[in-house]
């Protein structure tokens, strides 16, 4: 007989704590209503010892009031209290709660949401976390983990930064992609739209004009270049060319590799490596004038300037509008000016060194001839670029060209 009352006792107990469960969860819910979410904490902590005696349907709302609890408002919301808010959306899920499928689809876009404002106002760490809990949540959005990696780049935390990059790399992430982008005649706006069938059926209306199709190219080559990158870094060459070396074995034909290869020889201060496979890049993308453009900087930085205007003008035939080019063959050609007036400096007063002071000051005028119609070029287009008008506007003074000097004058105040 006692054994029955104690088993009736217990009941009872239960029964009354069920109770109170329930009561707490109520009282969570509204207090989550009312905006009250340090209340509601305190609710659902109450709740969540006894939580195993409650039936499904009070799990659910046991669930959701917790993540609605430490979601809060989402402004100020730590990235800790995200990822409590987003476990328990989960676990709804798994009870059958559609309500807690979509809580966790504004979750993660608030989250989303919050470290891209992070990433703007340049607190990357914080961006960086965000989208790691981001990606934690729904691991089948690994572009998360590829922008967290980034901005751990952008805040100067390798060891992180490395961490992402080596999981993308196991993971074998692309990252390449197609946008369909249309533009929006009343704003003139390019928008980028969800798939193709959505932005041809946008088309369809006056509303938007110009579809395209734009080819996001593999992000491979750019992960093992940030990865090569940090080691250098850190003083790791061997790990750099042993992590391209593996990256280039799975990939031998991604142009984006051997890029990222040239570029990290380069950062090694090794510019004959970096060259010779820039030459491989230039044979195997022949029409890019970026590629001619980089090579002309790293082989002028090798003493070879010639070869290097060469490059500088091959960037030009391809891409007109490359000013960083004709700037610098105006650079290269007015570099030779040094040799002149170290020699006019060095002669003296007597009738040949006058005769020689006289050639050399003719020869000066001539390199500065050379050099005016690539800086003219640069200023019709790019008025603003004040390096260009005011070697324009030194060397019309020098070659007595007063007028076209005062409209440069005119043009830098």
């Amino acid at each position: 007989m006692k054994k029955n009352i104690l088993t009736l006792s217990l009941l009872s107990f239960l029964s009354i704590s069920a109770i109170a469960q329930k009561d707490e969860i109520k009282n969570a819910e509204s207090a989550v209503e009312d905006g009250n979410f340090d209340q509601a904490k305190t609710e659902i902590s109450a709740a969540e010892s006894l939580l195993s005696e409650a039936n499904s349907k009070w799990q659910e709302r046991f669930y959701i009031a917790k993540a609605k609890a430490y979601l809060a408002d989402g402004s100020s919301t730590s990235v800790e209290d995200f990822k409590t808010a987003g476990e328990a959306y989960s676990k709804a899920i798994e009870l059958g709660s559609e309500d807690a499928e979509q809580g966790l689809a504004n979750l993660r876009n608030q989250l989303v949401q919050s470290a891209i404002d992070d990433q703007n106002t340049e607190e990357y760490t914080s961006a960086a976390n965000k989208l790691v809990a981001s990606y934690e949540l729904n691991q089948q959005d690994t572009v998360y983990l590829y922008y967290a990696a980034a901005n751990s780049l952008n805040a100067q935390d390798y060891d992180s930064a490395l961490k992402y990059y080596e999981q993308l790399k196991e993971l074998d992430y692309d990252g390449s992609s197609i946008t369909y982008t249309a533009v929006n005649k009343e704003t003139g706006e390019t928008e980028s739209f969800g798939s193709k069938e959505q932005r041809d059926l946008m088309s369809k209306t006056d509303q938007y004009t110009d579809p395209k199709e734009e080819k996001q190219p593999s992000k491979r080559g750019e992960i093992a270049k940030n990865i090569a990158l940090i080691h250098i870094q850190e003083g790791n060459n061997d790990k750099a060319i042993a992590a391209m070396e593996d990256a280039k074995s799975n990939n031998p034909d991604d142009l984006g590799l051997l890029q990222a290869e040239a570029n990290m020889y380069y950062q090694m201060g090794e510019k004959e490596k970096y060259n010779q496979l820039m030459n491989e890049l230039v044979k195997k993308n022949p029409n890019d004038a970026g590629l001619y453009y980089n090579l002309g900087v790293s082989t002028a930085e090798l003493g070879d300037q010639e070869k290097a205007v060469e490059y500088y003008k091959k960037a030009l035939e391809i891409d007109p509008d490359m000013d960083n080019a004709r700037m610098n063959i105006a650079a290269v050609i007015l570099s030779k000016e040094r040799e002149i007036i170290d020699e006019m400096n060095g002669l003296g007063m007597s009738k040949e060194d006058n005769k020689r002071y006289d050639e050399l000051a003719e020869a000066r005028k001539e390199i500065y001839r050379e050099a005016i119609p690539y800086l003219e070029a640069i200023v019709e287009k790019n008025p603003e670029n004040t390096d260009a008008v005011r070697t324009a506007m030194n060397i019309y003074t020098q070659i007595g060209e007063n007028e076209k000097a005062a409209e440069m004058k005119a043009l830098l105040e």
